[in-house]
């Protein structure tokens, strides 16, 4: 499917502290307001046995790139297994981030921020299909209800990180998670920081194994699971 560029709502921000970034459009912060350095390897590299698992060809995926804090840091850990091919990572977003506002808030973390700068000026020219010396990345733009079933990919791991339930329902639904399921290579796993109710139970009927564990900093609970 393609997306016209007159169609594209770009992410709508507030500053908070002067480095945080908050949705004004769904009222929630991009990141951990305590470390969301800390939070990605915790919730989504942890969540997923990852470096462990990093494999020539090892595909990820992601529901929310916003500031691409969640890429970034999986490129540093990529770097540090020792992996020698790209890392192959796509993510769906609706309302993409500028790149400099996406560059403003990734300074907040310095190990990341230093291996932003091949991405963000390609991002900055309006490219959304990237590769850089070790690195395939695909931010499909878009209603990830509508793009996600048209996705050719399959990924061994998805990190599942939009708004709050709560404030971005449609990112949660049912459908969507079965799609996530369809999308998803044989034992290939999953995890976000929300433990809500409803999430778990749509991931389950999608024909994911489920478990609740333990959540990052105030959060006492998070969500992995594997496809069995």
């Amino acid at each position: 499917m393609t997306h016209s560029s007159d169609h594209i709502q770009t992410a709508k921000l507030t500053w908070r502290d002067g480095s945080l970034p908050v949705s004004t459009r769904f009222d929630d912060p991009y990141f951990s307001l305590e470390n969301g350095f800390a939070e990605t390897r915790h919730v989504f590299l942890a969540g997923n046995d990852l470096p462990a698992r990093f494999a020539p060809g090892f595909h990820i995926a992601e529901l929310g790139f916003g500031t691409g804090l969640n890429m970034f840091t999986t490129l540093l850990a990529w770097r540090m297994s020792g992996q020698t091919t790209p890392l192959h990572f796509s993510s769906f977003e609706a309302y993409p981030m500028s790149a400099p506002d996406m560059d403003k808030a990734l300074a907040a973390f310095p190990e990341a921020h230093a291996i932003a700068a091949p991405f963000l000026n390609e991002w900055a020219d309006g490219k959304r299909y990237i590769e850089t010396d070790d690195l395939i990345a695909n931010i499909i733009i878009g209603d990830a209800r509508l793009t996600l079933p048209e996705w050719a990919g399959t990924a061994n791991a998805w990190f599942l990180d939009g708004f709050s339930p709560a404030k971005n329902p449609e990112l949660w639904g049912d459908d969507l998670l079965a799609d996530v399921a369809r999308h998803t290579a044989p034992a290939g796993t999953l995890a976000t920081y929300t433990a809500a109710g409803f999430v778990r139970r749509g991931l389950a009927s999608a024909g994911f194994t489920v478990t609740r564990t333990t959540g990052f900093g105030r959060k006492r609970h998070m969500t992995t699971a594997v496809l069995t």
